[in-house]
């Protein structure tokens, strides 16, 4: 995969920084986005490079179309093509239903689901070649969530918006998934007030008799990276050990 180029959004850290260097194993040079931790995000780049590959450190917030531009015109700067875009960047505000305000859900619903749309568009710009788009949800998408309501909104939008990227960007060889993760303890769960419970109802009822682990979300979406699932389209993994099978 020489020469290849990947954005993992959101890479400073958890799954995001672990896809990176995943990817930086398999021979990408990568562009490492951030929004607010310069330090992981350049933590980050230094163990990419360590590996032998390029690592283009770039600030945005993917909820603003200007910076999401600013961003891609940076990719095309530097490498001038993208082969593999990964949509990991995510934020929200976790309140009860009737505690939301308006700038909670433009918040969300910007960084989460018109995020993957802009950011798309422009990769697609840039996959001469075609390329691969995967994005990360979450089971909030498709079940209830205690403080999650914007959030499990947000996340249902970008598994939509997913199935229609995978039809129109088919005939330019591009390739569009998600993956969808239960509760994986990450520094992004620390935010979630319920995040004990949520840690223990994973650990005590998922059915593989374990809870997700980053590497799980990995595997998934470097599976859908792959040649081998070059048929799959419009799909949103699921990578929780069976724990939404529950009722």
């Amino acid at each position: 995969m020489t020469q290849k180029v990947a954005l993992v959004t959101g890479s400073s850290r958890g799954i995001g920084k672990a896809t990176a260097i995943r990817l930086a194993k398999e021979g990408y040079d990568l562009v490492i986005n951030y929004a607010r931790s310069k330090s992981g995000a350049l933590e980050t780049a230094a163990e990419i490079e360590a590996l032998g590959r390029k690592a283009l450190v770039v600030k945005a917030n993917v909820g603003d179309v200007a910076k999401i531009k600013l961003l891609f015109e940076t990719i095309k700067n530097e490498f001038g093509r993208l082969d593999v875009f990964v949509n990991n960047a995510a934020s929200g505000v976790q309140r009860p239903l009737m505690e939301l305000e308006e700038s909670h859900w433009d918040w969300t619903m910007n960084i989460n689901s018109k995020a993957l749309l802009f950011c798309a568009q422009e990769a697609a710009k840039l996959m001469d070649e075609g390329g691969k788009i995967v994005s990360i949800s979450s089971l909030g998408s498709i079940r209830y969530l205690k403080n999650y309501t914007v959030v499990g909104v947000s996340k249902a939008a970008l598994e939509a918006l997913t199935r229609y990227l995978a039809v129109e960007l088919a005939d330019k060889n591009i390739i569009v998934n998600a993956v969808s993760g239960g509760a994986v303890d990450t520094e992004a769960l620390k935010s979630f007030p319920n995040r004990e419970e949520l840690l223990n109802e994973a650990k005590e009822k998922t059915p593989a008799g374990r809870m997700v682990e980053i590497d799980d979300m990995v595997n998934a979406i470097m599976f859908l990276l792959s040649d081998q699932s070059s048929m799959i389209r419009g799909q949103t993994i699921i990578v929780d050990g069976g724990i939404s099978l529950l009722v």
